[in-house]
């Protein structure tokens, strides 16, 4: 079994742990810093309409509509997208980011956006998702990612990108089936951009209010050539 399907049956095994937790902001840096983080750049940007990837149980699309944003979301795990609909809507369907990259997945328009909060979590399918973006985005098309800030590694393993142990550390509740996770550098996160075909627009890295250390990374990327 590849990495990619380990992750998501864990997923699939902690659908129910992981809505209670999001329910619950259960998760102190999410509800000090990042959801706004996320929020505030999507907002300044203003793009008519987002797909968000990796959606779970739907809060940042949710929010996004709460902005007068025209925003549908996209997640692998049925589970968590039958209780996206049930708390926003109609507006969410089952999809993983190989049906997005291959084209399998499609919208009936192209978005203006798309944003992957916290959700690139392998390797190859991460990677091949970033290539074919423009299959879901128009032309001039942004795309924002959230993800863990690679300085957070520094002092506990060595600067390397490569798969790291421990998915589910310093959630309270009983989480199953821990898997790897693929850790990238911040060279290597750039390379894979650009390899994409993704012009860098923006890097943003939010900080903790209280130890002031980054709580994550925001990358704020366009298709290239458009």
């Amino acid at each position: 079994m590849d990495q990619s399907s380990v992750i998501l049956d864990s997923w699939h095994a902690n659908a129910g742990n992981w809505i209670a937790t999001i329910d619950n902001n259960e998760i102190e840096s999410r509800s000090l810093v990042t959801n706004n983080a996320i929020l505030q750049v999507i907002s300044e940007y203003g793009p008519a309409s987002i797909l968000d990837i990796g959606c779970g149980e739907g809060w940042l699309t949710r929010a996004l509509r709460a902005q007068g944003i025209d925003a549908a979301g996209v997640d692998a795990v049925d589970t968590l997208v039958t209780n996206a609909i049930e708390k926003g809507g109609a507006h969410y369907a089952v999809a993983g980011f190989r049906e997005i990259a291959n084209g399998s997945f499609e919208l009936s328009e192209k978005m203006a956006a798309a944003v992957i909060n916290f959700a690139l979590l392998d390797e190859e399918d991460a990677a091949n998702l970033m290539k074919n973006m423009d299959r879901i985005l128009q032309n001039g098309g942004l795309l924002f990612v959230q993800t863990l800030h690679p300085f957070s590694m520094t002092g506990q393993e060595p600067y390397i990108s490569g798969w790291k142990n421990g998915s589910w550390k310093g959630l309270k509740r009983d989480f199953a089936q821990p898997y790897q996770w693929y850790f990238r550098t911040m060279g290597d996160w750039v390379k894979l951009f650009i390899a994409s075909g993704l012009t860098i627009r923006e890097v943003r890295e939010p900080l903790h209010p209280v130890n002031h250390h980054p709580a994550s990374v925001i990358f704020v990327l366009s298709l290239k050539g458009h």
